[in-house]
């Protein structure tokens, strides 16, 4: 981390690691404030780990309780059965999970068009600050500039 801060990266995702070892996230916060974020994959409401390769029996939003008062910048949550689909992202379960905690939270999975990110960014007053776009992107289904231009119009963004 202090490596890749040094040269100029604004944030730090933690994923595995902060499952297995929350104590970790705590120092990593206390050593560089305002810097981490923890990344948070869920399958059917539960944390996935070790590139989704295992389910755990620990709820993505219990797991996200654990790091309120840390000082983390917000957690990525990401809907596994959703990203890189293209079928949209689950609505509910981004709102359910960005309303049991008091952190920002920045969803990702399923985005497939611009009504997409409309819809992710009616989530604000629940808590979800940011979306992340990737194979809409790729595919050409989103077009950057018009998101950029919808998001900044909207004051969606951080």
């Amino acid at each position: 981390m202090k490596e890749y801060i040094s040269i100029g990266v604004q944030k730090v995702v933690i994923g595995t690691s902060a499952c297995e070892n929350p104590e970790f996230v705590r120092k990593a916060c206390n050593t560089f404030p305002e810097r981490i974020m923890v990344g948070i994959d869920a399958k059917n409401g539960n944390a996935a780990v070790r590139g989704w390769k295992d389910v755990t029996e620990t709820s993505a939003s219990v797991l996200a309780k654990r790091f309120e008062g840390f000082g983390i910048s917000g957690i990525i949550y990401t809907d596994i059965s959703r990203d890189g689909t293209l079928s949209g992202p689950n609505i509910d379960s981004i709102k359910s999970f960005a309303e049991s905690i008091d952190i920002p939270v920045i969803a990702s999975g399923g985005v497939s068009n611009i009504n997409d990110i409309k819809n992710i960014m009616k989530l604000k007053k629940h808590g979800v600050t940011g979306v992340i776009i990737g194979k809409a992107l790729y595919s050409g289904s989103v077009d950057l500039r018009e998101a950029i231009k919808l998001v900044y119009s909207e004051n969606f963004s951080e």
